[in-house]
């Protein structure tokens, strides 16, 4: 027989059994977490809760948690403990003492002050102390008191996932503080969404921007959005493909360190790129996704969701390469790339798990370095440990990856797509394997996705930049 321990219950104590004086407590430890679920769910997100930089100007010189959520403590120990279930709240004063802050460790206690037999009602001294003793918050409170003894299973609390995207922006953006700006062309500019992603960017010393494309018409775009331009360079050539083409000839001759896709087709900056042959690498260009997703606990890269077709087992080698190499510039050592196919076995008749297959071995003897590869992976495997075990399979891969390589384009757009409009994920984008990084970005992307995307590239060109100074260094020494 199964039976539940006596701490599942949640049992509440009836007007009859309630006597004046009695008390009940609980203990709560408030974290960050706790503060930014209350301001989502209550919509208070005043800075002084949320904003650390206002809040150290302010009178309490640091973040404080919401008076409520304190006064939601006496709650919950009214409803969950004493007098329990059954409890209706009728009156509740409050006044506030003290300052709550994140860390401290705060006792809740409510006592009987008095009882109303005619009416069922109970009038409850309230008072929160936190760990040093003092008082933050106290008042009364009235309830009808439950009258029929109720013991139920204690019911587990919903789960609140936080995903704080301007926080993901902010710590991505981080990474590039201390990076001088790079030199970008800017192809072809001419829709407010690219132009103002442009300048975006270059006010936040992410880049030096050169725009290319018919100057009149960028600067109308500019006037009609209300746009500064202010000083900025724009070189006036009369189309898209003319564009695409300057852009391309000043990164073969080193005039600027990265490209930025404005408003036209990806395929015509890519082409004018590879028509450059100072540009080649010996490499396939590829593309990487970099999202932040709610449900998992670090940012994830896809490739290949925007270049490459159909790649074949060749391109797929050069494709995780580019991914391994741009993510040890984002600061992970050793990245771990599971290689995705609808099943987890290697089956003659999907093509994709034999690539898998041989991915892995191709690693295993050196040909792809810097990462932990494994597949094929179905999706599922590849994010969760857990379904990976269900299935028996031992992966260091299987719930800690960071690179999720896809068999083609259209199953890696789709995923994309999918993380981004049904799981919240915020994405951005760039273009390896050229002498030069492309941030690319689509016309539905909105201005962070745009200044995401060029922090992508920026940290790329200062990585080439660093390796051609230590080139030229061993050449001199």
């Amino acid at each position: 027989m199964n039976a539940l321990l006596e701490t599942d219950y949640i049992e509440n104590t009836t007007y009859d059994e309630i006597s004046v004086g009695q008390s009940a407590s609980l203990t709560r430890t408030i974290t960050g977490a706790d503060i930014q679920a209350f301001a989502a769910v209550s919509g208070d997100t005043n800075p002084a809760h949320l904003n650390a930089e206002y809040a150290a100007d302010t009178l309490f010189h640091g973040v404080i948690a919401h008076g409520m959520w304190g006064g939601s403590l006496i709650s919950a120990l009214l409803g969950t403990v004493f007098p329990g279930p059954g409890t209706i709240y009728l009156e509740q004063d409050l006044h506030f003492t003290k300052p709550v802050r994140i860390a401290d460790t705060l006792t809740v206690t409510v006592k009987v002050a008095a009882k109303d037999d005619a009416k069922k009602r109970v009038e409850l001294d309230c008072e929160v102390v936190n760990q040093k003793g003092a008082c933050v918050l106290y008042g009364k409170a009235r309830v009808l008191a439950p009258t029929t003894k109720v013991k139920l299973p204690r019911d587990k609390a919903p789960q609140i996932h936080l995903f704080d995207a301007q926080a993901r922006l902010r710590a991505l953006l981080a990474l590039g503080a201390d990076i001088p700006a790079a030199k970008c062309a800017v192809v072809h500019p001419c829709d407010a969404e690219s132009l103002s992603g442009a300048i975006d960017a270059a006010q936040l010393d992410l880049i030096d921007p050169v725009l290319i494309g018919p100057e009149e018409r960028i600067r109308r775009v500019a006037e009609q959005a209300g746009i500064d331009l202010g000083s900025v360079r724009i070189i006036d050539v009369p189309y898209s493909h003319a564009a695409a083409e300057k852009a391309a000839e000043m990164a073969a001759k080193g005039e600027v360190e990265m490209l930025m896709k404005g408003s036209l087709h990806t395929d015509e900056l890519i082409h004018a790129v590879l028509a450059q042959k100072p540009l080649r690498t010996g490499r396939r260009m590829s593309h990487v996704f970099r999202f932040d997703v709610p449900l998992y606990r670090k940012p994830i890269l896809i490739t290949d969701a925007a270049l490459n077709i159909q790649p074949t087992l060749l391109e797929k080698k050069d494709i995780i390469q580019n991914a391994i190499d741009f993510a040890r510039m984002t600061g992970i050592d050793q990245p771990k790339v599971a290689i995705l196919a609808a099943v987890e076995t290697v089956n003659p008749s999907m093509p994709s798990t034999l690539d898998a297959a041989a991915l892995c071995k191709m690693a295993d003897r050196g040909q792809i370095n810097g990462g932990v590869l494994d597949g094929p992976l179905a999706f599922d495997n590849a994010i969760s440990a857990q379904a990976a075990s269900i299935k028996h399979i031992e992966s260091p891969v299987a719930g800690d990856v960071d690179i999720l390589a896809v068999p083609d384009l259209e199953a890696g757009n789709m995923l994309a797509k999918q993380l981004e409009y049904l799981a919240g994920a915020t994405g951005a984008g760039v273009v390896l394997g050229a002498r030069v990084p492309i941030a690319l970005t689509s016309r539905a992307d909105g201005p962070d996705a745009r200044v995401a995307s060029a922090l992508l590239a920026k940290l790329v060109a200062h990585n080439a930049r660093r390796d051609h100074a230590r080139k030229n260094w061993h050449q001199e020494g």
